[in-house]
């Protein structure tokens, strides 16, 4: 049987497990895609998309639900510039996504006249080089296998990310002359994790166990679902309230210790524990909006620690790394080794008096934060359009019986006061940036579809309007999913910071909607969803007709049919 070229990146693929290949076509790797369908049985299974960042949005949400990589495909030049912002996504997100490219000839006699010219860059890789770990570009076949594999290691070394291998175009078409050896399967192909430094451990150990107040802050550490587990033994041990920043999903949310969204526990805090923490600074500062001002709302003489990758994944160019905290205790290490560690000193160095006395402090802030949370989700409660505590209330009462999980929009943080999120796959982490959520709903739901979990997306009607033509993914692919929309007819993030600005500046308050809202006219999410294969209702704006609509909605999910439901939500 001949062979080509090409039939040995998917040797690798086939070798390193990757399973589906989200991508829009493009001739640059026609050679390769000719491979995965003939030569590997299309495998790994080819997923169409619309456009190149809902390809990889797609691997990015099944990277994140998974803990697997999966592998996006991007046509030539053109291909990766529409990616652009969905790649570093994944980057600032630390999802580790398999990017192939491909490029016209670098022999120019084997160029087509303009097409292959225009669709050719030197290097292509450094259009994404400043926000993806690796990129490389073979130039002989011989250097394909040695290349994959350096890039699977590093794309799957923690801090995860992205990598881009570029593929040239010719060299996929070439008839395969000779043998090309693959990495033998007996090589490690990631490394292993990076251990704390002992003594620098036990250092802080004893500065937690002398501390009266401690505070945990965990971003990452959910990213393993033994992470969850550890945290929540930690911060029993300690007695510690924990503040997850919910990158992941790293700490129960019903857990009497859990003070997310609770700034209090910061002001007379005296040690502060950063577990693989980089956004530490939204949780422990106040912040007037309309003036940039920021005040911490930690001591002065607090002490910080701070367990994580450190400068490991810092770029010169993205500015994901944030501002730095002078910690008085910095240690290099994977938390899934370094917490665990950390745990079985204190058990030695804390008693369970010790722990009580913190717990208590700590539970009597949490009762009194829930108390006012409740009183709050109870106000206009039969209002129109329905306020986002009801549409929070009316989806739990609905899925709670389920084995559900929720994608990426938390409701303004409405479900992660409302529901319980009692294990770690039930929400990979917060939503990102507009234009993100439904391609990376898809992936987590694609994640998590041969364990037929229930997969609720509570999508905002700006995002949709970005890539609508994603919904037809899931149809075609039979991603079944629930769409439930967060759709307030507006940009409202950005409306209330031209509020802001009209308050400052003395403008017309009233006219801070011009250029935000989606209205004149609305669009018919349900219609769209209808003709693209969803069982779809709407808009619904009563909350009492949310309950049926949800029970029929779930059915034709559970029966293996996407079901959106166009719900008309409160803009604050």
């Amino acid at each position: 049987m001949k062979r080509w070229a090409s039939d040995i990146i998917v040797d690798l693929l086939h070798a390193y497990e990757l399973p589906f290949a989200a991508l829009n076509p493009g001739a640059s790797y026609r050679g390769l895609h000719d491979s995965i369908v003939n030569y590997g049985g299309n495998k790994p299974v080819m997923m169409l998309c619309q456009h190149e960042e809902t390809a990889v949005q797609i691997a990015h949400g099944y990277a994140k639900a998974s803990g697997k990589p999966m592998v996006a495909i991007l046509h030539n030049l053109v291909g990766l510039l529409h990616a652009n912002m969905a790649i570093y996504y994944a980057y600032a997100d630390r999802a580790p996504v398999f990017i192939i490219g491909a490029t016209g000839p670098m022999d120019e006699t084997k160029r087509r006249p303009r097409i292959d010219w225009i669709h050719t860059a030197l290097v292509q890789g450094e259009a994404v080089r400043a926000y993806t770990k690796w990129d490389y570009q073979p130039t002989v076949i011989d250097g394909v296998p040695e290349s994959f594999a350096r890039a699977y290691g590093v794309m799957m070394t923690e801090p995860r990310g992205p990598i881009y291998m570029c593929y040239d175009a010719w060299l996929q078409e070439q008839p395969l002359e000779r043998d090309v050896p693959l990495p033998p399967s007996s090589a490690q192909k990631v490394p292993a994790p990076m251990a704390p430094d002992p003594g620098s451990l036990e250092k802080a150990a004893n500065m937690l166990a002398a501390a009266k107040r401690p505070v945990i802050l965990a971003e990452f550490v959910g990213r393993e679902p033994a992470g969850f587990q550890a945290l929540v033994e930690l911060a029993e041990t300690l007695g510690a309230p924990v503040w997850d920043v919910n990158a992941r999903l790293n700490f129960p949310s019903r857990h009497p210790l859990n003070l997310s969204m609770v700034k209090d526990v910061f002001r007379d805090a005296d040690v502060l524990l950063c577990l693989d923490t980089r956004d530490w600074e939204r949780a422990t500062t106040e912040l007037v909006s309309t003036t940039r001002q920021v005040t911490s709302v930690v001591p002065a003489g607090c002490k910080w620690i701070d367990i994580g990758f450190g400068d490991l994944e810092i770029s010169s160019w993205a500015m994901d790394y944030q501002r730095l905290a002078h910690a008085d205790l910095r240690i290099l290490a994977d938390t899934t080794l370094a917490i665990p560690a950390l745990t079985s000193l204190l058990k030695q160095k804390v008693s369970r008096d010790q722990a009580q006395r913190r717990r208590h402090a700590a539970e009597a802030l949490g009762r009194k934060a829930r108390a006012e949370w409740e009183k709050e989700a109870k106000q206009d409660w039969d209002a129109s359009p329905i306020t986002l505590p009801r549409l929070a209330t009316e989806m739990w009462n609905a899925i709670k019986g389920e084995d559900w999980v929720l994608t990426a929009n938390t409701l303004e943080d409405w479900t992660r006061i409302l529901w319980d999120f009692d294990k770690p796959y039930r929400h990979p982490g917060k939503s990102l940036g507009t234009a993100t959520q439904l391609g990376m709903s898809l992936g987590v739901a694609l994640a998590h579809r041969e364990a037929k979990r229930l997969v609720v997306d509570i999508q905002p009607d700006g995002d949709l309007m970005f890539d609508a033509g994603a919904l037809w993914v899931a149809a075609k692919h039979r991603i079944p999913m629930l769409v439930v929309m967060y759709n307030n007819r507006a940009y409202y993030n950005d409306w209330e910071h031209q509020i802001r600005m009209a308050k400052l500046r003395g403008t017309p308050e009233e006219r801070a909607y011009i250029g935000m809202d989606m209205d004149d006219p609305a669009p018919d999410f349900a219609a769209l969803a209808k003709s693209l294969g969803w069982y779809a209702e709407g808009p619904i704006d009563k909350p009492g007709d949310l309950a049926p609509a949800l029970k029929r909605a779930i059915a034709k999910v559970k029966a293996g049919q996407p079901a959106l439901l166009d719900t008309i939500t409160q803009k604050r």
